[in-house]
């Protein structure tokens, strides 16, 4: 899980380091959605989902982005569905407080959190507020333009209604609300900002989109498949990261985060790709850190339960169901399951070489491997770097809507 630590030790003083206070605040799982208001206010809305990662912090510090004007903010704890107490700080004030990355001449909202953040868990947010910068949103003649360098991962521009889009310059995808505005939406792997430029034009005609709910075949183009493929990939939070054992065991050890919202829900499975074999399974919430039942079934237990995976099973599939307390109107719970795979057909060795194909549907997706093994060959693009172990890590960012066959080798490290 890629942890973004916000802030790096700032001088203060003539040549000092000031002490920290505190450990350094960190975060993840940033997903930021703009929406343009009326051109002439020169003002959007920005709904900014965070996670807070740093263990025992009461509090979350979110940058007021110089020459941005905010107001109308509010913040929700994405857990419960309540509001959250904050407050208007400087940078010198968060510094005092126990935020040592603070930069002094920056303010800060300062968030109350409605628990301190859990040992290996964390504290999902919800910042709502509206910002007015003339310089990031204006008219150009009868065009109006969103020219905004982004340094979130994962972003959504909504167009105002009624407006076309005539370009953006970053890769994008083009999807509609469910109330017929435009909008572009973009995960940016590359580590640096985006410097977006977005332009549109009044013209669009009202429209509400329809599309079939019933989920088709990915590689045709009826109507059944395209509710599937028109969704937003850059909001889906659902990530995992595989820590390989050594390839003569043919085994990976894992871990899946993902959030569940739907009220009522009280189950999750997991149906086992044909091929490989579970073991160790484990479950928790990262809300709270508490941990859950689970159980692995195979395909005429899970029928004689009653229980619905969502998809069908034979009867010696082996099906993981985790449970938990059934989730409330307004409320959700981000839930990280943990599992041990057997499965020489998509992981061994080949001669001397390390071997990975294993097809990635998900939007996030990590690779850390044995130690003392480095890549020689990665089919598709990925961020490399070294954790704290010296096991190198790849990441993958998949912004498709489909899934991505990814071919790995790696080799020995000579000592």
């Amino acid at each position: 899980m890629n942890r973004i630590v916000i802030a790096v030790a700032l001088l203060l003083g003539a040549g000092t380091v000031q002490a920290q206070t505190g450990p350094r605040q960190t975060q993840e799982d940033d997903y930021t959605r703009y929406e343009l208001l009326a051109p002439d206010t020169a003002q959007f809305r920005i709904y900014y989902e965070v996670t807070a990662t740093t263990p025992g912090a009461r509090f979350f510090y979110n940058t007021i982005r110089p020459g941005s004007v905010a107001t109308d903010e509010r913040v929700i704890d994405l857990s419960t569905g309540r509001p959250l107490k904050w407050e208007v700080v400087s940078g010198k004030d968060a510094r005092a407080a126990g935020h040592p990355t603070a930069d002094p001449e920056t303010e800060y909202i300062k968030v109350h959190l409605a628990r301190p953040v859990p040992e290996g868990g964390e504290a999902r947010l919800l910042i709502d507020k509206t910002y007015k910068d003339a310089k990031s949103y204006f008219r150009d003649g009868d065009t109006i333009v969103f020219d905004r360098s982004l340094g979130i991962r994962r972003n959504t521009v909504v167009l105002p209604a009624g407006y076309r889009l005539v370009s953006c310059n970053v890769p994008s995808q083009v999807i509609a609300t469910s109330d017929g505005r435009v909008q572009v939406s973009f995960m940016n792997g590359s580590g640096a900002a985006a410097p977006l430029v977005v332009r549109a034009r009044p013209g669009l005609a009202r429209f509400k989109p329809v599309l079939p709910t019933a989920r088709g075949a990915q590689t045709t183009t009826t109507l059944a498949s395209q509710a599937s493929r028109l969704t937003e990939r850059a909001s889906q939070d659902r990530e995992i990261v595989y820590f390989l054992n050594e390839p003569t065991t043919n085994s990976f050890s894992l871990y899946h985060d993902y959030t569940e919202s739907r009220p009522g829900v009280k189950h999750y499975f997991n149906v086992v790709r044909a091929g490989s074999r579970v073991s160790h399974p484990s479950a928790k919430v990262l809300d709270s850190g508490e941990d859950l039942t689970v159980e692995t079934l195979n395909g005429v237990d899970v029928k004689k339960r009653g229980l619905d995976p969502g998809e069908p099973v034979q009867a010696d599939t082996e099906v993981v169901v985790i449970s938990f307390p059934a989730v409330q109107q307004g409320q959700s719970a981000r839930l990280r399951i943990s599992e041990t795979y057997t499965d020489p057909g998509r992981y061994g060795l080949d001669g001397e070489e390390l071997v990975w194909d294993r097809a990635f549907g998900r939007p996030r997706n990590t690779i850390v491997l044995p130690a003392g093994w480095t890549v020689v060959a990665s089919s598709i693009p990925s961020q490399i770097s070294e954790d704290a172990q010296g096991r190198q890590r790849l990441y993958f960012e998949n912004a498709r809507p489909d899934e991505i066959q990814t071919l790995l080798r790696a080799r020995r490290i000579r000592n």
